[in-house]
């Protein structure tokens, strides 16, 4: 089951503060994690993850070091198979080749069976016990940590100071982050920090003369509105659904009648989109987008340079 993330996860008020004592649920977990023996691999693996759940853009990102990476080595992903992110890998196998088990050290140890070069890892920072080659956590510039507590009062599944364990920051979004990276670098003065925006691609597929109607289950709705209204789509209505929502038949016809009825065009998401039915997808379009990184060339010298 899929849930929206609730209100209280990004602001401290009486629900969060009720729910603190529980988070020292999620503390023990991460505390006897640490304690794992580390599996050691031949294949060079790069972990794509992130601390605050959904909404931080690492599929994009692990999709756009693939990219890089390709051009030199033989490079596979390596996504966790949950029943509920099924667009995730479908979205990763439209980019390459994907390993998708319950178990991830099965899988690195499938790609070197396979004598992939580097593993793409989408999500897996929260387990210790794989000795990464590269680390790199991701936040929406937005939201960054929320209201700061763990889960389930925060949005934290670990702590903050777990930073000092890794090595790069990815920070997803327009916002203005100079205090966020001055907090990042309190925790690790050394971690290399990198910001990110995203292009539309198949902005002249679009009337955007038009007025639109947006519909999303995505981590952060938000930053997909934003990316909208900076390139000057109307949205005149929008329905939010949660991560990885899977859209029922009844749930699209009733966005398709209330389009119809207000003479809207229909957008959403590629990921969306790859959760859709063929039927469902027929007067749908989808926003593609290219994620840009600032720095790239830094960025690409330490992709390069792992061991």
């Amino acid at each position: 089951m899929n849930l929206k993330k609730p209100e209280f996860w990004l602001k401290k008020n009486l629900i969060s503060l009720v729910l603190l004592p529980l988070t020292i649920i999620t503390y023990l977990i991460n505390s006897f994690k640490k304690f794992s023996n580390k599996k050691i691999f031949k294949i060079k693996s790069i972990c794509i993850g992130n601390i605050y759940v959904g909404g931080t853009g690492k599929t994009t990102l692990t999709i756009l070091v693939n990219q890089i990476l390709k051009k030199k080595f033989k490079t596979v992903f390596i996504k966790k198979k949950y029943n509920n992110q099924k667009d995730e890998i479908n979205l990763l196998k439209k980019n390459g080749s994907v390993i998708s088990k319950k178990n991830r050290i099965l899988s690195l140890k499938l790609a070197e069976k396979k004598k992939y070069e580097v593993a793409l890892l989408d999500d897996g920072l929260q387990q210790k016990n794989i000795n990464y080659s590269l680390k790199i956590v991701c936040f929406n510039s937005s939201e960054f940590i929320g209201n700061g507590y763990l889960l389930p009062a925060g949005p934290l599944r670990e702590n903050i100071t777990e930073l000092k364990n890794y090595d790069c920051v990815f920070l997803n979004g327009e916002t203005k982050s100079s205090k966020i990276k001055k907090k990042i670098k309190s925790i690790n003065k050394d971690i290399e920090i990198f910001e990110g925006s995203y292009d539309p691609l198949n902005l002249k597929t679009f009337n955007r003369n038009k007025n639109f109607l947006m519909f999303c289950g995505i981590g952060n709705p938000r930053e997909f509105e934003n990316t909208l209204l900076k390139n000057k789509f109307k949205i005149k209505k929008k329905f939010i659904f949660a991560d990885h929502h899977k859209f029922y038949d009844e749930e699209i016809f009733s966005i398709k009648e209330i389009a119809k009825k207000n003479k809207l065009s229909i957008i959403t998401t590629e990921k969306d989109f790859l959760r859709l039915s063929s039927k469902q997808k027929k007067g749908i379009k989808f926003l593609k987008i290219k994620l840009k990184i600032k720095n790239l060339n830094k960025f690409k010298k330490i992709l390069f340079n792992i061991k």
